[in-house]
């Protein structure tokens, strides 16, 4: 079954407008995995993905009579740009249909390289229905994704460029899954010429298509798909691909959103360049593998995919990349509602580095805090301040793994304060160093009783806190003599119209 890959393979022709991309080392991963990690930069490429080498190859390989009918295509990205730049390389017309989902900047890209453009349906299986529909319709010759031969096959040379560059002596080629094109073109070549190197695929845990048909022994339609790594985003693989897996890959490692965060960040510290979803899952699945095997030692190849990311999804990896390094965690946390408590708590965590905290008074006997605090010695350490948190007396909800708390309550702790009084509203800027929170909460002391309290490390110079301090009347000019020995550039915020609408007594 694999043999004649290997001759479409080494045949295909992808070099008219695809880049032989570097296989480069990833200094500081390695370092840190104790493994020497290679990162395959397909990222590179002159669309930003591996797509276009299975487009071209597809559409190289038209007869003239067929090529000149024209193309059509479903996609919401990557392969629309790989088939409107291939069309455009062999001049004929291409007509791409896409999600009315798809961010503007993805749709002009597929205009500024020539093609049409059809919007329809709010996802790629609407507008793989349209596209079929206007196959027919306009007599085009369809190019899919991924469950085609020859896309296969254009993929393929990434293997062919990995074992050479690198010689063949690896021990594993991790590869991200969506459809399973890029993980059967791989696969066959490499288990051809070198079966002792392993092929291991990678999909999000909420987009399993491949693990789910392998594990089934056929191709399973999933339910539904998360929509973070959109690249990779797909119901039901392709059945050539889901052929060729079943016969080639090792296994398949399922990874959550917070660990493709944190493989972003990987990425983008050894190369300084940003990958999408998508293209981290396989440095993803990389670290999952050896921190399981407890692999020292070996060559390590990740695919890196594509760097098609949205502007905006940029907020969203940086805060969660930290938790999936498990470099952070978080914490609900109960605490007596009463002057010094807030104190005591941060006395607890000592010098300990507070990444995020959220609280707002609401009643008179307990107050609920969110607070995050960074890790340098993963989930052991965590725990560890969990115990010692309860040790002191406070009741703690490790919030660390619970996706709702991390999309949504962090951001929501707070409200208006009923039938609280003499409360002044600050804006405080302070040196971003250990000990800074719980220096200025001490100099604050155990008189006045904080009622409103939002704190995130942002990796600036300057920690930015949002406060809300009950101080009677009669004290007010104690209080601000505090301030000022504080020596922290602070703004008083009581008179502000957001405290007034939405948090204020």
């Amino acid at each position: 079954m694999a043999s004649p890959y290997i001759e479409k393979i080494l045949k295909a022709r992808v070099y008219d407008v695809a880049i032989e991309s570097p296989l480069e080392a990833a200094a500081r991963l390695s370092r840190r995995l104790g493994n020497e990690v290679l990162l395959k930069r397909e990222d590179l490429q002159p669309v930003f993905s591996f797509k276009l080498r299975g487009a071209y190859n597809r559409i190289a390989h038209l007869g003239e009579a067929a090529a000149a009918r024209g193309v059509v295509c479903a996609s919401a990205g990557n392969h629309a740009q790989g088939v409107a730049l291939a069309a455009r390389r062999r001049s004929i017309p291409a007509l791409i249909v896409m999600p009315e989902t798809t961010p503007l900047i993805k749709v002009q890209a597929v205009i500024d390289l020539g093609a049409e453009v059809v919007l329809h349906g709010d996802d790629y299986d609407s507008a793989l229905e349209r596209a079929l529909a206007l196959e027919r319709e306009r007599n085009l010759v369809f190019v899919h994704p991924f469950d085609d031969p020859d896309v296969i096959a254009g993929q393929g040379t990434i293997a062919v460029e990995i074992l050479r560059q690198s010689g063949g002596s690896l021990d594993a080629i991790f590869v991200p899954v969506g459809g399973g094109g890029l993980l059967a073109g791989v696969a066959v070549y490499v288990k051809y010429l070198y079966p002792g190197v392993k092929v291991i695929g990678v999909e999000p845990r909420d987009a399993a298509g491949m693990y789910e048909s392998l594990r089934a022994g056929r191709r399973v339609t999933l339910e539904r798909v998360g929509i973070f790594a959109d690249g990779v985003a797909v119901r039901r693989v392709g059945e050539e691909p889901f052929a060729l897996c079943r016969r080639t890959v090792d296994e398949i490692l399922l990874t959550d959103t917070d660990e493709i965060c944190a493989a972003i960040q990987d990425v983008f510290e050894d190369t300084r360049s940003i990958v999408e979803p998508a293209g981290a899952l396989a440095v993803a699945g990389l670290k999952q593998y050896v921190a399981r095997e407890g692999w020292r030692g070996r060559r390590l190849v990740a695919i890196n995919s594509g760097a098609n990311m949205n502007f905006d999804r940029l907020r969203h990896v940086a805060e969660r990349a930290d938790i999936g390094g498990q470099r952070e965690a978080l914490f609900a946390v109960v605490i007596p509602e009463q002057p010094g408590s807030f104190l005591r708590f941060c006395e607890t965590l000592g010098k300990r580095s507070v990444t995020e905290f959220n609280y707002r008074y609401a009643g008179p006997e307990a107050a609920q805090i969110f607070v995050g605090l960074a890790l340098s010695q993963g989930r052991a350490e965590k725990d560890a301040v969990a115990a010692q948190l309860r040790a002191a007396g406070f009741a703690v909800t490790d919030m660390t793994d619970d996706e709702m708390a991390k999309l949504h309550v962090r951001y929501m702790v707070g409200g208006h304060a009923r039938g609280l009084g003499h409360e002044l509203l600050y804006r405080f800027e302070f040196p971003e160093r250990p000990g800074a929170l719980l220096k200025f909460l001490q100099a604050i002391g155990s008189r006045w009783n904080i009622s409103l309290f939002h704190y995130r490390n942002h990796g600036s110079d300057y920690g930015r806190v949002l406060a809300g301090i009950q101080v009677p009347p009669a004290t007010r000019a104690e209080f601000l003599e505090h301030l000022r020995e504080l020596h922290y550039a602070c703004v008083e915020e009581t008179a502000n119209p957001a405290y007034k609408m939405f948090l204020s007594s």
